[in-house]
């Protein structure tokens, strides 16, 4: 093994699982991928990207570094249980540039690794085998190696299960993925095949950001209310059709009133704005739409969202935050694995 990062293999997105025989399915874990590797005492953890992810993540370090097995390269995904939930928003809290405030997230909020593939193990390069003969070696290795924090994800022939995990496990999976029971580890290729897990929600348009260019829309804010009665800011969606933005931009126009959001707003300087403001119009809370959405991250949409239809028939109070789907809890785990 050496210091460069191994290639991870990738999944194509597809509208329906595979159907017949020789497919191996297996839930597609909300995390942070990782392929970490093990040559005696020399450990590293890897994104998909290729960064070293160890140093954000000691405690799986050291628990690498504990294992029987002393040479491995494994595939698999970070979690990490916060309280009831399995968090995204921790994950991404751990991303700090202060190795003392990694040490105390690292044991206040220990983080998990689930394992799916194996590329080596003790000196044998396992990645042109087939799953099925990786699948063997990598239960192997879990077996030989229990730890708390080393996970093992499950795994079926059967289209069924995967579809029920698609239907049953809540907000902790980004979907399922179809592996070739007879097919090498393809390193960098979309080899695998992927369902994302998605859910819809009814969302009051609170507020809307204009183009950069022309008169038209370049986003509509979504809200949904608290049991306060607040309408709180959970995400946005841009897939506007190009032709219907300039439009759009007039039907909006006699609603534009403050506040638009009563609690939680939208605007301020961000990551994503390159720590510019960006500027917005708040609207009356009148119009409804039913949104398509991924993952939910800290009370709001973690990605933007697909508009699926405008919705007159609802009336926006009816628009809560009770509709929002959330990682799946630890004591569920059950469910799934």
């Amino acid at each position: 093994m050496d210091k460069i990062a191994p290639t991870p293999m990738e999944a194509k997105l597809v509208e329906a699982l595979p159907e017949g025989e020789g497919w191996q399915f297996e839930p597609k874990w909300d995390g942070f991928r990782a392929i970490a590797t093990r040559e005696g005492a020399d450990i590293a953890i890897w994104s998909k990207s290729g960064k070293r992810l160890d140093r954000y993540f000691p405690e799986l370090a050291s628990m690498l570094a504990s294992l029987k097995a002393k040479r491995f390269v494994v595939d698999g995904e970070i979690i990490l249980p916060v309280g009831d939930i399995l968090s995204f928003d921790a994950l991404q809290a751990r991303l700090h540039p202060a190795a003392s405030r990694i040490a105390k997230l690292s044991k206040e909020t220990p983080a998990q690794l689930m394992l799916f593939d194996i590329l080596a193990l003790d000196g044998a390069a396992l990645g042109d085998r087939p799953l099925s003969q990786r699948r063997t070696a990598l239960e192997r290795l879990h077996r030989a190696n229990r730890q708390p924090s080393l996970l093992l994800s499950p795994k079926s022939m059967d289209v069924a299960d995967a579809k029920a995990w698609l239907a049953t496990s809540g907000g902790a999976l980004d979907g399922v993925v179809a592996k070739r029971l007879d097919e090498p580890y393809r390193h960098g290729e979309r080899a695998m095949l992927k369902v994302k897990q998605l859910r819809t929600a009814d969302c009051v348009v609170g507020g809307f950001r204009r183009a950069a260019q022309g008169a038209g829309i370049a986003s509509l804010l979504l809200g949904l209310y608290d049991q306060e009665g607040k309408l709180n800011h959970v995400g946005f969606t841009s897939a506007i059709a190009a032709d219907e933005r300039v439009a759009l931009a007039a039907r909006l126009a006699p609603l534009i009133a403050p506040p638009g959001f009563t609690g939680k707003a939208p605007g301020g300087p961000s990551r994503w704005n390159a720590g510019k403001e960006s500027p917005w119009e708040p609207l009356r809370p009148e119009l409804v739409i039913e949104v398509i959405y991924d993952q939910v991250t800290g009370e709001r949409f973690r990605h933007g969202t697909r508009l699926l239809r405008w919705r007159p028939d609802k009336a926006p109070g009816q628009c809560t935050m009770d509709q929002l789907q959330y990682e799946l809890r630890p004591g569920e785990l059950s469910t799934v694995v």
